[in-house]
């Protein structure tokens, strides 16, 4: 039975939210699958992983293979540098320990990076805030200033035309 870890949808229209499946590749998309592994959200900035990083290697291990977006999904979080270092300790180019050293400094590394992002972005976000407000403030004191003077106008208007009428009733 050909094996294969795809991505299976879920969500309503516009806003899609992915399982990622290990399923017989002759199922449905959407249809049954042999073991859900985690899942993945697009939706959000950046896009939210959850995996299930063991479950993965164990069934890319036993042959499945991962569809294109489920390949770049489990090389993110890492699955297929673990199946990789899992191979060199098979073959015994390392140790248990060296593999699990490598791949928890690259797992660091990788939460460093996005930390990163997701910092950068929430600045963006917060200046981008900073600077509609500030364009808030102009646009308003700018409306302020420009009724001030129209109603000191009709004002001196008025008075005027009051001056008018009762100079012309004596």
């Amino acid at each position: 039975m050909p094996v294969k870890i795809r991505l299976q949808r879920h969500g309503k229209k516009g806003k899609p939210y992915y399982w990622i499946v290990a399923a017989d590749s002759r199922a449905k998309r959407d249809g049954k699958y042999l073991e859900k592994l985690g899942a993945y959200n697009p939706n959000t900035n950046p896009a939210t992983v959850e995996l299930d990083v063991d479950g993965a290697v164990k069934w890319l291990q036993n042959g499945a293979q991962p569809t294109d977006t489920a390949r770049a999904i489990l090389s993110y979080k890492g699955a297929m540098l673990k199946k990789h270092l899992a191979g060199g300790v098979s073959k015994g180019a390392l140790t248990e320990e060296q593999a699990e050293a490598k791949f928890n400094a690259w797992l660091e590394e990788k939460t460093a990076k996005i930390q990163a992002k997701t910092d950068g972005l929430s600045k963006a976000d917060a200046d981008a805030k900073a600077k509609a407000l500030e364009a808030e403030k102009a646009v308003n004191e700018a409306r302020i200033a420009a009724a001030a003077p129209v109603v000191e106008e009709e004002v001196a208007e008025n008075v005027a035309s009051e001056d008018t009428t009762a100079n012309e009733e004596e």
